[in-house]
């Protein structure tokens, strides 16, 4: 038994005990976070340098990208370096560091796919009004209230939950530090109280789900009335995969964060934590640009 005041590191999840399966663990590892940084790379040059592509959806999309290079660099770096150094061992601050920047950028990020639902919405409902609705003060606006709420979840979040004593050890039975591995070593009854806390979250949450869903109902009806099957196609194939992405997001966070603890097992809590945070950044750039033309002539444009 020992108290918080005592730790000074934490232990994360060990993949593998051999040498060989570690180095394999590296190397995926590192192709998934290289091809994290070179979609949501070319996603950054092509918004920043093409002014063909200074709008409002694609200046969310540049959000997006920052967010997603965040997400993935707060855990994967860290993993593969223990993996490459046979450890576990990551120090108290960069425990907590980890939590509260993954609390950020999954905060920021979720809303910033909320707003791109809305972004969607008018562009396809309200077509007349889309300059109006979504100038560029009304844009820098949205962004900033997106990162603002992420930077004040994560602190609330981390400081409520690094406040609790930790009695059971240091093992956090995940490759990164998250909330509800770090509230299974506390020894008080206060952990309720973080627990009570995710509830109303996610609960927000889940009210951002049924306004993009709800939205979605709305962009479909419209689609389905265009005359042209053309325009059908390009409305579905830029709705869809956000639609997608986001079902998967909420769907694996609140399943990592909210299930109850007779269904938690290991291997269930690691494939969820891989689904919701290393899916995510890696697969955006595909969904969202690669697929999209005018992102593709953006970068050939700047590779001639």
């Amino acid at each position: 038994m020992s108290n918080s005041s005592s730790i000074t590191e934490f232990l994360l999840l060990a993949f593998a005990d051999t040498r060989e399966l570690q180095l394999l663990h590296f190397a995926l590892f590192l192709g998934i976070y290289l091809a994290a940084l070179l979609g949501n790379g070319l996603i950054l040059t092509a918004v920043a340098c093409d002014h063909r592509l200074h709008t409002p959806m694609y200046f969310f999309l540049l959000n997006l990208a920052l967010l997603d290079l965040g997400c993935i660099s707060t855990t994967v770096p860290k993993s593969m370096a223990n993996s490459l150094r046979d450890t576990r061992a990551i120090a108290y601050a960069g425990c907590t560091a980890q939590v509260f920047f993954l609390l950020f950028f999954f905060g920021a990020e979720y809303s910033v796919l909320t707003i791109m639902a809305y972004d969607r919405y008018v562009a396809i409902c309200q077509p007349l009004h889309y300059g109006t609705l979504l100038g560029s003060r009304a844009c820098a606006t949205m962004a900033a209230a997106a990162w603002g709420s992420g930077f004040l979840y994560a602190l609330l979040h981390t400081a409520n939950t690094f406040s609790l004593p930790l009695c059971y050890g240091n093992a956090v039975g995940q490759f990164f530090c998250e909330i509800p591995q770090i509230l299974k070593l506390s020894c008080s009854d206060s952990y309720m109280r973080e627990a009570g806390l995710l509830v109303v979250i996610v609960c927000l949450a889940f009210g951002c789900f049924v306004f993009i869903m709800l939205s979605y109902v709305q962009m479909f009806k419209v689609v389905l009335k265009m005359p042209s099957e053309q325009g059908q196609h390009k409305a579905f194939s830029t709705c869809l995969p956000h639609l997608a992405v986001v079902s998967l997001f909420i769907s694996t966070g609140i399943f990592a964060y909210l299930k109850p603890p007779s269904i938690s097992s290991p291997s269930l809590d690691l494939v969820m934590a891989v689904l919701y945070s290393l899916v995510p950044p890696a697969m955006n750039p595909l969904i969202y640009s690669m697929r999209n033309r005018e992102i593709k002539d953006a970068l050939r444009k700047l590779m001639k």
